[in-house]
């Protein structure tokens, strides 16, 4: 239900030029131990995903006495005084930083519940969603590589560039990677899935497994070697108030991008991979995965043009190839996208919360028809997603929101005996998907997961190795 609201205005402060020459991977290894961290960070100058944003969270959505009845509240009804339409200006001054759960799409509209009542497990605890508010934040321009300290720069903590080079990164360990279903229980479900397919009941389900290992040390650590192995448009990591939780992501993907002030909506669904050594020309004549990409968009259209001004909804781009990640000598560690870019104009009185409700969870890690792909995999998936396939990102003070699809994303539910964020020890989980459609073949798409967690696989076999030497 979309409720038309009148937006609050809250004033911005001006933004705080800082002369710093750091990456954001060094702000974050220079983070004090002991506070939680939320970090949304671009691994690309790419002007779609320029910017990095560096925060302390100080609160969750859900504490204290302000909580909210709505859990979408906090992503709605925020414009500033001084809200930024220059795109060479800050995107974030204070706000709600995290991530909604796959789940969360069950709330929104309950009818993509299983038929038969049944829903995978939630064994690790998750909740459907967790915003943190951060007043103030570090926020990086990969454009031109310049920093501000923009809203309260009280709320940070203070970070000494003439100490980052000399900082003791943590370490960690890994145990050894395992599937949740394990191989013959995803194949039979895949087979289900094509044999439903060609009954007519779906034309695509994007179906996932769940990979895990056990961890111990620091995730912040786990993260940056993630972020230097694939250079995400959209990474994040997203730590809880209390050590032992933390999202992972690097995703390339965008869910969506709104500004409250223009009221323009763009989404960048994704459908096509190829390693990054390959012929472009391969992905750019993929039959099968300019269909998937088609399909993708007109679900994308429709979800978006139930908030938007009635003709407002355009393909400004209908499928383009791009490179994420490696470039030159590093070619080989990046990887080739099929991307198109959608847009509209969100009416007057409607929030992100709004675009929440309508789209949540994308449609590229659905499927088609969206409700029937997902009871099919309420049905099949034996355990919950979590943080994969929802999605992270951020509601600004200013009215900007923009949040990721939540693929190639860990999360580690665990514990810190020494109460800082560097001594995390818990499960870890990283899951994988495929999408299947009616020529798909549950062997390939059983290698296909497991290709997606190629660069994950290297960094934790490579910190399981010293364990099993005992090292």
């Amino acid at each position: 239900m979309m409720v038309a609201v009148r937006t609050r205005i809250v004033h911005i402060p001006e933004p705080i030029p800082l002369g710093w020459t750091l990456r954001p991977a060094d702000v974050i290894d220079a983070w004090p131990a002991d506070r939680p961290i939320c970090a949304l960070v671009s691994g690309s100058p790419a002007h779609e995903s320029r910017w990095s944003i560096i925060a302390a969270p100080v609160a969750a959505s859900d504490d204290g006495p302000g909580a909210h009845a709505d859990p979408l509240a906090p992503l709605g009804g925020a414009a500033g005084d001084a809200a930024p339409m220059d795109p060479d200006a800050p995107p974030f001054h204070g706000g709600w930083i995290g991530w909604l759960g796959y789940e969360l799409g069950r709330l929104i509209e309950p009818a993509a519940a299983a038929a038969d009542g049944r829903h995978p497990v939630n064994d690790r605890g998750w909740p459907a969603m967790r915003l943190l508010r951060c007043p103030g934040a570090y926020v990086h321009d990969a454009l031109s590589g310049r920093w501000w300290i923009t809203g309260d720069g009280s709320a940070l903590p203070a970070i000494d560039p003439a100490r980052v080079a000399v900082v003791d990164r943590g370490a960690f360990i890994a145990g050894a990677l395992r599937s949740a279903s394990g191989r013959e229980v995803y194949e039979r479900s895949v087979a289900d899935v094509i044999g439903r397919i060609g009954a007519g009941d779906v034309f695509q389900v994007n179906l996932s497994h769940r990979l895990s290992c056990e961890f111990a040390g620091s995730p912040r650590t786990l993260f940056g070697r993630l972020l230097e192995a694939t250079g995400a448009w959209r990474a994040a990591l997203i730590e809880d108030m209390a050590p032992g939780r933390a999202v992972l992501s690097v995703s390339p993907e965008l869910f969506f991008d709104f500004d409250a002030r223009s009221r323009r909506v763009v989404t960048r669904p994704i459908k096509g991979t190829r390693p990054g050594n390959a012929d472009p020309r391969e992905l750019i004549e993929s039959e099968k995965d300019a269909a998937e990409l088609v399909m993708i968009v007109d679900l994308m259209r429709n979800d978006i043009g139930r908030v938007c001004e009635p003709g407002s909804v355009r393909v400004d781009e209908a499928r383009t190839i791009e490179r994420h990640g490696g470039v030159g000598a590093l070619a080989d560690a990046g990887v080739l996208h099929g991307v198109a870019t959608v847009s509209g104009r969100v009416r007057e009185g409607l929030t992100a919360a709004d675009i929440v409700r309508a789209a949540f969870p994308a449609g590229s890690i659905t499927g088609a028809p969206k409700i029937k792909a997902m009871q099919i995999i309420e049905e099949l998936e034996p355990t919950a997603r979590g943080p994969y396939c929802g999605s992270v990102g951020f509601v600004s003070d200013c009215g900007r929101s923009v949040f990721n699809v939540a693929i190639r994303t860990g999360a580690i539910a665990g514990e810190s005996e020494s109460g800082l964020y560097d001594g995390v020890r818990g499960a870890l989980d990283y899951p994988v998907g495929a999408g299947i459609v009616a020529d798909s073949d549950p062997a390939m798409e059983w290698r296909e997961t497991l290709a997606k967690a190629a660069a994950f696989s290297r960094i934790v076999e490579a910190a399981a190795a010293p364990a099993r030497a005992g090292v």
